[in-house]
């Protein structure tokens, strides 16, 4: 493909911005760990490799159990007739991989006339009935779900191989989003190849399977998604709700068209419904009725279509027109549609601004908004991007997305709002917006103010250069805030300084979005200090080393059975050698820091620079964990001394108040209690909620 001038614009200030970053790291962090990134940015990307499918080996039948709850959760209903291979198949996917839920997995038989009737009563666990005259799939279907004891009903043909991990993931759909009446697997052929994620149906009542013959890890197919039907191979869907809209409708009997007709009762009912790509399931299409639309069964297809659009022909009006080609933006209307670009794809466990991101992307989809993300790397996250997918966010990456210029060329019409996270990013594609994008909102996010921080930087440590780079990066954030519609910060103190500089731009406050955690364990059963921070961020290598240097020495003098527990990816050697001294323990990158959010007694932002809200902050005080901090560390964050935290900036006052802190109960419980009010107040989803509406929905 031929470079365009946008193309060589992007790669022109992608370059810049390289250099600028690199120049900057070099001053700040030193030459190893600046090549650590020069590395990282410039490393090969490797395509995503799918998961091999699962395929039972082609044995001769022989006696064997499949799962069979007590309680079931799930009743698994499989309508039969004939094809007891593939029956068999199927059974033994679900005996080699039983689900977590608890299930259980009743066959229908109707009216078969092969081995189905002599291997089935064999298969322990299994509940087998036979009907007394073969009705076809609807009537299967439907006795199948009056026998059924579980919550919910999950249909599954025969001629289809669950992969592992299918049926929770249904079930988890159910868990996490709201108003989910019904949700399908994304269906793939035994070759690897996408059959179906989800369907489309247009107004005269024809139906799509979106993404046939694609691949199945293609981002258009790979995210939780609204759909217009689900094929009734393999759908979940509430028992109680089922009864409720009179199961399978009759007149489509023996078959075809009653998924699609299920799923728009569902919708008539004020549900949603979704295809779920974290489920999948290996469908053999076409085994029991064949793929001739003109004989057999198969020749229902073609009459059920009639008597569906003269039963929903007032829905009918709102689908697609016949004809047209569903594509990524228009499966998704009219919802709005909102593109998100960062740097990478955010990995919520590691640092604040990605649990930002996610929670804000979380909101947006609650909201009933489409997001789409476009990490500027270009690179998946081994469950990262997999997280952000169940969450219902359109994921792209490599090789899907190659260059940003050629994407956007094909995905910018359909966005109603752009957000540009970091000044480098906005710098890069802020021009490929605006060429093709330009019906969008483009909004500028910060996440926090480079230069303030890097001004602070230099202040403290005296640098002339430092200073004079910090100037620049003003200069390029406060260009890139008049280019844009909006900006984002993350306090209001960044808004004030923002209002002088430049008073005619719409800035608004977007802080950091936290969940409350429970509190952990009671003040008497915890014990030690705790930081969390990674240190690819300057602010934090400043302020471990400030710590660990000066002040844990006074603590340690007084209290030698205090530990200091460093928690961050990347600490560098300097930090790494604060072990050394009694009681410090640096951990490095920690997956899951819950023990130390419920167990540690206190949490410490000991910062002297940065800009922004401090998420390591917000975290502690989510999980009922007092802070002692700097003024810095609590910039913009409405917290007093005293009240919600305790404040000290010199090394002497912050050891003290560690002391007074660590041995009194009562002042503990009150710093607990009110750093949790601070974050339902000022950083949980529904206090930030109005102005996302406002920023992203207007």
């Amino acid at each position: 493909m031929s470079m365009s001038w946008a193309d060589v614009r992007f790669m022109l200030e992608r370059a810049r911005g390289l250099v600028r970053r690199g120049l900057a790291s070099l001053r700040t962090r030193g030459l190893g760990p600046t090549w650590a990134r020069v590395r990282r940015q410039f490393a090969r990307h490797v395509p995503p490799i799918s998961t091999p499918l699962y395929l039972p080996a082609d044995l001769p039948f022989a006696p064997f159990a499949v799962p069979a709850g007590q309680a079931p959760r799930a009743s698994i209903i499989i309508p039969v007739y004939n094809q007891a291979a593939c029956t068999l198949a199927c059974l033994r996917a679900l005996a080699d991989h039983p689900p977590a839920a608890s299930c259980e997995i009743i066959v229908v038989d109707d009216g078969s006339t092969d081995d189905t009737g002599e291997w089935m009563p064999q298969v322990a666990g299994l509940r087998y009935h036979r009907r007394s005259a073969n009705g076809g799939f609807i009537a299967a279907c439907n006795d199948g779900a009056a026998l059924a004891t579980g919550d919910c009903l999950v249909f599954l043909n025969n001629d289809t191989i669950p992969q592992p991990g299918w049926l929770d993931a249904l079930l988890a759909t159910f868990d996490t989003q709201a108003g989910i009446g019904l949700v399908g697997a994304q269906l793939v052929y035994p070759d690897g190849r996408l059959q179906e994620a989800g369907g489309v149906v247009f107004d005269d009542g024809s139906a799509w399977n979106y993404g046939r013959f694609d691949s199945p890890d293609d981002p258009r197919y790979a995210s939780l998604r609204d759909a217009d039907y689900c094929s009734g191979a393999a759908i979940a869907i509430p028992a109680r709700l089922f009864h409720a809209l009179g199961g399978f409708d009759t007149r489509y009997s023996p078959a075809y068209y009653e998924d699609t007709d299920l799923a728009f009762a569902v919708r008539a009912y004020g549900l949603r419904v979704v295809c779920q790509p974290a489920s999948r399931v290996v469908h053999l299409e076409g085994v029991t009725s064949g793929t001739d639309t003109g004989s057999g069964t198969k020749a229902y297809q073609v009459r059920n279509r009639g008597v569906f659009a003269a039963k929903w022909k007032d829905a009918l009006v709102q689908q697609p027109r016949a004809g047209s080609l569903p594509s990524a933006g228009s499966v998704v209307r009219p919802r709005r549609q909102v593109l998100i670009i960062d740097a990478e794809t955010p990995r919520p466990h590691h640092d604040s601004a990605s649990l930002r991101l996610v929670n804000l992307m979380r909101m947006l989809v609650d909201e009933g908004v489409h997001v789409v993300f476009l990490p500027a790397d270009l690179r998946q996250v081994e469950g990262d991007t997999a997280r952000l997918r169940r969450h219902g966010v359109e994921a792209w990456h490599a090789p899907f997305a190659t260059r940003p210029s050629a994407w956007l060329r094909e995905h910018g019409p359909r966005f109603d709002v752009v957000m540009l996270s970091r000044h480098y990013v906005a710098a890069e594609f802020l021009p490929l917006v605006r060429r093709f994008a330009p019906q969008a909102r483009v909004v500028f996010d910060t996440v926090d103010l480079h230069f303030l921080r890097e001004l602070r930087g230099a202040e403290l440590s005296g640098d002339a250069g430092l200073r004079r780079a910090a100037e620049r990066t003003r200069d390029r954030e406060l260009a890139l805030m008049r280019q844009a519609d909006a900006t984002l910060v993350v306090s209001p103190a960044e808004r004030e300084l923002l209002s002088t500089l430049l008073p005619a731009t719409e800035v608004e406050v977007l802080p950091n979005l936290h969940e409350l955690a429970d509190t952990g364990l009671p003040f008497g059963q915890r014990k030690d200090l705790v930081f969390v921070g990674g240190f690819r961020h300057p602010p934090n290598v400043d302020a471990v080393l400030w710590f660990g240097r000066e002040i844990f020495p006074r603590i340690q003098a007084r209290r030698p059975d205090i530990r200091f527990h460093c928690i961050g990816m990347a600490p560098p050697a300097d930090v790494r050698a604060l072990q050394v001294q009694p009681g410090i323990l640096v951990h490095g990158h920690v997956a899951d820091i819950g023990c130390y959010m419920d167990g540690a007694r206190i949490a410490l932002a000991p910062l002297r620079f940065g800009a922004g809200v401090k998420g390591k902050v917000n975290l502690s005080m989510a999980h009922g964990q007092p802070v002692v901090a700097t003024s810095c560390a609590i910039e913009g964050m409405h917290l007093t001394h005293g009240h919600d935290v305790l404040v000290a900036d010199d090394a002497d006052a912050f050891a003290e108040a560690v002391l007074r802190l660590y041995d009194d109960a009562e002042l503990w419980g009150t710093l607990s209690e009110h750093g949790r009010d601070n974050i339902a107040r000022h950083f949980s989803l529904d206090a930030a909620r109005d102005t996302v509406r406002r920023i992203f929905q207007r």
